[in-house]
């Protein structure tokens, strides 16, 4: 058996010759130096630090050497590597000072730019009032039910007990899109702008059957000239609720609950008798004023400007279900009774946050939306 070659000079081995580590070493460090940014530097690292480099290649080599030659190709292997991977972590945090320093100024912000050259949006106040006033009845258990705006006669009126000789039907008043018999021989009712939210009530009382509680929103028409307190076209909600045994202290009780909801706690309402052809009794709603609480009333020392010093806001009109009506949508008054009443958004609106001229509310202008914000 041969003895060991332990006169074996690892200089014979060509990648681990002195002149060759440094000369590996010296094109390290001068690509290294020659990077110009920080994804020049990390392929520099891959091609001179990585598995494959010609330095880690070499460094395999070390292995197959006898043990005594080990230590001083390992020693001149690693002051190599060393020289390496120190020279790339100054080259790569002095890159990286230059990258943050360059985007210090490429991306810096001037603060005293207009911040408001792009001004926030805002929803129109009467979408965000109407949507409020839901919430408040949904979580009370109504539906929200809508219906077409161009509606025939009969949903209009007729369903609701309103004669053929009544005023409402008038041209003064409704804006008709075709008149009975006009068009089709066959045509036994007109074609009406709605004039109130009512036909979808009747709608409803058609499609289901009680108990039936819904809150009606939408857009409506009349024969109406455009100023401070008028317009042509505006936005109703009305409620009905129709079941065994409801009486008008369900419907006060459920007036005062939205009310409060709207207003804040404390406020009281009241009935005054109206007439309206369908409901029966019929009675105007009025709320104690939010503002004053009804001390302007008598009260020369404080008057109030929302209820021009009377203690008192007409919200709308109500009252329980004409028994017509309810023979009309096919339901049996000597069974079922209900509650209904409706109020204008725009109106609320203006006593709610003091808006002067109801023009403001139709003509776009985003200086009078823009205040009441984003809400939703």
């Amino acid at each position: 058996m041969s003895a060991p070659n332990k006169s074996y000079d690892p200089v014979e081995v060509e990648a681990l010759k002195p002149e060759e580590i440094e000369r590996m070493r010296d094109e390290a460090l001068a690509a290294v130096a020659a990077a110009a940014d920080l994804d020049a530097l990390r392929e520099v690292k891959a091609a001179h630090a990585g598995d494959r480099s010609p330095l880690a290649l070499a460094n395999r080599e070390i292995g197959a050497l006898p043990p005594h030659a080990k230590a001083e190709a390992g020693k001149r292997m690693g002051m190599a590597r060393g020289a390496v991977n120190k020279a790339f972590a100054a080259r790569q945090a002095e890159l990286e000072a230059e990258r943050d320093a360059r985007v210090l100024v490429e991306e810096a912000v001037d603060v005293t730019l207009p911040y408001d050259r792009t001004p926030a949006g805002a929803r129109h106040p009467i979408t965000t009032l109407c949507e409020r006033i839901e919430d408040v009845f949904v979580a009370m258990g109504y539906e929200v039910a809508e219906g077409p705006e161009v509606e025939t006669e009969w949903f209009n009126f007729d369903a609701l007990n309103i004669a053929q000789d009544h005023p409402a039907r008038a041209m003064q008043d409704t804006l008709f899109v075709q008149a009975p018999g006009k068009k089709a021989k066959e045509a036994e009712s007109g074609v009406v702008l709605r004039t109130h939210t009512s036909p979808v009530q009747v709608r409803t009382m058609l499609d289901r059957e009680p108990p039936v509680y819904v809150i009606c929103p939408g857009r409506v028409y009349r024969m109406d000239e455009l100023d401070a307190t008028h317009t042509p076209v505006f936005t109703q909600v009305e409620l009905l609720a129709i079941d065994e045994g409801l009486t008008m202290a369900d419907l006060k009780g459920t007036i005062e609950h939205m009310v409060r909801s709207l207003f804040g706690e404390g406020l009281t309402t009241r009935l005054r008798p109206n007439y309206f052809p369908f409901t029966e009794p019929s009675a105007e709603l009025d709320m104690q004023c939010y503002v004053c609480r009804g001390e302007s009333a008598g009260n020369p020392d404080r008057p109030c400007r929302t209820c021009s010093s009377e203690g008192w806001i007409e919200l709308g009109g109500c009252g329980m279900v004409n028994p017509r009506v309810l023979t009309a949508a096919g339901i049996d008054p000597e069974k079922y009774s209900g509650f209904a009443f409706g109020f204008g958004i725009e109106r609320l609106l203006m006593f709610r946050h003091n808006v002067e001229d109801m023009r403001d509310m139709v003509e776009g202008d985003v200086r009078f939306t823009r205040p009441f914000g984003m809400e939703i």
